[in-house]
């Protein structure tokens, strides 16, 4: 099984919301695109949420993404899976990502949202006793992964709009 890297963040310096996923699936991986898998809920939430849907081209959505303030990264920076199931991840070969160093660069962020469960446990497990700020509220959502089948757009419509709140 080979080790898998994911994506360096995409953040500007206003951004005040992380949305952080586990590691990108096989068709992002090979699109060198986050949420590239079509049956993903995430760009079409986005595009609903802050008009940045599927049918924009990438660059436009990211910058559309980071217009509105939110960063967009995954907890792993790499680790050994095999497909694109967070649940076949390696757990011994996990190497999450720089976290100290992200939030000194991005000091004005004072939300996480986690894109499911596993991204949200291995933030806690990994990442959470070294980090250098406090305060941070952390919020897990429900995976926006074809994986995650009994949630309809809709469903995850509702739990998403959080993120457009104030914090």
């Amino acid at each position: 099984m080979l080790q898998i890297q994911g994506f360096p963040p995409v953040a500007t310096a206003s951004a005040h919301t992380l949305i952080l996923g586990s590691m990108p699936g096989e068709a992002s991986l090979q699109a060198g695109r986050y949420y590239a898998n079509p049956r993903n809920h995430f760009w079409s939430v986005m595009g609903h949420l802050i008009n940045a849907g599927p049918e924009l081209p990438y660059e436009v959505r990211l910058r559309r993404l980071t217009d509105a303030g939110f960063a967009l990264w995954d907890v792993l920076e790499a680790c050994e899976r095999q497909g694109s199931l967070d649940s076949n991840i390696v757990r011994d070969s996990i190497v999450p990502n720089n976290f100290e160093d992200f939030l000194r660069q991005y000091p004005h962020i004072t939300r996480i949202f986690f894109n499911g469960t596993t991204a949200e446990a291995a933030f806690r497990r990994h990442v959470l006793d070294s980090l250098p700020v406090t305060g941070i509220q952390l919020v897990r959502l429900p995976s926006t992964s074809p994986a995650n089948a009994r949630y309809t757009l809709e469903k995850h419509l509702q739990a998403w709009q959080v993120i457009c709140r104030a914090g």
